[in-house]
């Protein structure tokens, strides 16, 4: 058998050079940076998320001029509940950098629309999946679920059923809205099938059949 073949994890120094090029530029933004897996994580100020992309992105070490992705982590423990987590490219250097900062259920983060124009979907999404609202976005709505959906989907808190279940109303000739029913409780199933009262037994259920 072949030996497996090792991940290649980018320069760690000149990511090391990278995070501490930043922390001494930036130190007000820059709560801490670690290095794991090859990949730059800084730990930033969320009121200062603004100021330090535009710095990412201008500045000649950096050069971070494409926005990757934005997402969030929920932490339902914690003060401030989300993690939010902007991804950043630079082409001109090759190299990606993380940067995510603590904000509470009740607190807005700060609009990237300014400085990357693409992150106005990303923050959409966000917004619809975890409810963490951007100030200063010009147009904060649901971007995956419907306008009347309710909850945000990516909370840990959000039922794996949801609230409601959508279904087409013939009488009514529209789609309608219902709280959801589970009709049977959860099934448990034996070894001899995957199929209550079944009477013979699927290929490669054999071996629960042996005493």
């Amino acid at each position: 058998m072949a030996d497996a073949i090792a991940p290649v994890y980018p320069d760690v120094d000149a990511l090391a050079e990278l995070a501490e090029h930043i922390a001494l530029r930036r130190p007000d933004d820059v709560v801490e940076t670690s290095i794991a897996l090859g990949e730059l994580t800084v730990t930033a100020v969320a009121n200062n998320i603004v100021e330090l992309a535009e710095f990412l992105r201008t500045d000649p070490s950096c050069r971070f001029a494409s926005l990757i992705d934005i997402t969030a982590v929920d932490h339902p423990g914690r003060t401030a509940r989300f993690d939010v987590v902007w991804h950043f490219l630079s082409m001109y250097r090759n190299q990606r950098i993380r940067i995510k900062a603590a904000v509470r259920e009740d607190e807005a983060a700060p609009s990237l629309t300014g400085v990357f124009p693409n992150a106005n979907w990303y923050e959409r999404e966000v917004f619809d999946m975890f409810g963490i609202v951007f100030a200063g976005h010009e147009d904060l709505r649901r971007i995956l679920t419907d306008y009347g959906f309710r909850g945000h989907p990516l909370r840990k808190d959000f039922p794996t059923t949801g609230y409601v279940e959508v279904r087409y109303d013939d009488a009514a000739k529209r789609v309608v809205y219902e709280p959801v029913k589970l009709v049977q409780e959860y099934r448990q199933f034996d070894f001899l099938s995957p199929w209550e009262g079944a009477k013979y037994v699927l290929p490669g259920d054999e071996k629960g059949t042996e005493k």
